[in-house]
């Protein structure tokens, strides 16, 4: 058994490397990223479908409006997108097609060295709008999140079908160009075509018959073993494979979230109050891990037992707690830099945003019921639980699975699990997948 912590890690403040894949951290991408979709912007054109139906559930409701301006006025002035009417041109260009790399480009649109994946694109839209004051207001509310959703729901319509495999080339912008294999490599990911399963190993797109069905591959049968340990020990395994984002111990049944400090509340995450599932798990441990867009997205069982209830709640997408921006010893920005609230906000999201929750009970007692928590950020709107109550799982069987973007997952673990996280589980690593996480002490 691999060297542990006698105690679990705590981070008093989450360092972030390259946000995750989520925001490029070359400066030059994020403007051609911009400057790409203002110069193709048509205002003589009609809106494409799901826009214009956001933008009639956002016209005619007054209160929606005037946050909206409030947030133009309030967001920062690295914002490339100065109004509501630009927001929905950028947007009309994004949901009719699929995420791709960004070439970095210089002024002229000519490419030059450089680019990254933006597998979240929609989100690099409302990253700055989100850490307003306005934006807070806006973005939290149901009546602006329910149009949001349609629209998300109608793109992932789109990521489905055969028309969306257009970036799945190897040309600078594909999936499978130099710079994307390369990213999809990157880590311990493991090559390509030996660690996924690939309808056709030998085409450019792999096979894939859809951006959708390259985004939720599967992995080789072999390509992410589990190896249990002898007995008298006993594991709990990695159910994503994901960065490690925090450990906390002796969460409360019910907290305040700061901006400075995000304390997870069990009673908030679960969505539920004083019940005794909910008293359960208080003075217990959350485990939390971010995924990037470039990450395998589909979860597997952390334990063997039975799944005892599934449960999905809707909340927000792009909500953020606003902050003073990134701090003095962030990976990629400056001090200051607004950008990237969403992805510090995180535990707090465990709490707003849409999520899965699937609760397992263990069959060594040593564990009892540990809950998965899959937390849909930005676009991915769409959590997809593959079990129901009652099924039996055993360690490395499939629970569900991300649709579209990049996400976050949590595992919640009761106050009397004795955990023992091995020492290679430190903030900002990335694991992979059944991979054992930590060792239960009897």
């Amino acid at each position: 058994m691999s060297t542990v912590y006698q105690r679990p890690l705590r981070s008093k403040q989450t360092k972030l490397s390259r946000y995750g894949g989520w925001i490029p951290a070359n400066p030059g991408v994020w403007e051609a990223f911009f400057n790409d979709l203002l110069r193709k912007i048509d205002r003589s054109k009609a809106h494409v479908p799901a826009v214009q139906a956001f933008k009639d559930a956002v016209d005619a409701d007054p209160e929606l409006v005037d946050l909206f301006g409030q947030t133009f006025l309030q967001v920062a002035p690295e914002s490339k997108i100065k109004s509501f009417d630009e927001l929905l041109h950028c947007m009309d260009q994004i949901v009719v097609a699929a995420p791709k790399f960004q070439a970095n480009k210089d002024e002229s649109g000519n490419e030059i060295t450089g680019g990254e994946p933006i597998g979240v694109p929609l989100y690099l839209l409302f990253d700055l709008l989100s850490n307003t004051g306005a934006g807070y207001d806006l973005l939290r509310k149901e009546k602006l999140n329910a149009p949001l959703r349609d629209l998300l729901n109608e793109w992932g319509v789109y990521l489905r079908s055969s028309s969306s495999n257009n970036t799945l080339n190897d040309t600078s912008e594909g999936w499978f160009g130099k710079l994307g294999l390369e990213t999809l490599e990157s880590k311990d990911r493991g090559v390509f075509n030996l660690t996924y399963e690939c309808p056709d190993p030998s085409a450019v797109n792999r096979g894939f018959g859809s951006w959708d069905a390259f985004f939720t591959r599967k992995f080789q049968p072999d390509a992410r073993p589990i190896i249990k340990p002898d007995p008298p020990y006993l594991f709990i395994f990695n159910a994503c494979e994901s960065t490690v984002y925090d450990i906390q111990t002796a969460i409360k049944e019910h907290d305040k979230f700061w901006l400075k400090g995000q304390p997870y509340s069990i009673y908030d995450i679960l969505g539920r109050r004083d019940d005794e599932v909910a008293r359960s798990f208080i003075g217990g441990t959350v485990y939390q891990a971010f995924l990037s867009p470039y990450d395998y997205h589909r979860w597997h069982s952390p334990v063997d037992g039975v799944i005892k209830q599934v449960q999905l709640i809707e909340g927000t997408y792009y909500a953020a707690l606003p902050d003073d921006g990134a701090g003095p010893d962030d990976p990629d920005f400056q001090k200051g830099d607004p950008r990237g609230a969403i992805i510090r906000s995180q535990s707090w999201l465990t709490v707003a945003a849409t999520r899965a929750l699937i609760y397992i009970e263990a069959d060594d007692k040593r564990i009892g019921t540990v809950v998965f928590v899959g937390v849909g950020m930005v676009e991915v709107s769409t959590c997809d639980i593959t079990v129901e109550a009652g099924q039996r799982v055993y360690v490395g069987d499939e629970i569900g699975m991300f649709h579209f973007g990049g996400s976050t997952h949590a595992l919640i673990f009761g106050p009397n699990v004795k955990l023992s996280f091995f020492d290679y589980v430190q903030v900002n690593t990335h694991i992979r997948v059944n991979k054992p996480l930590a060792g239960v002490e009897a």
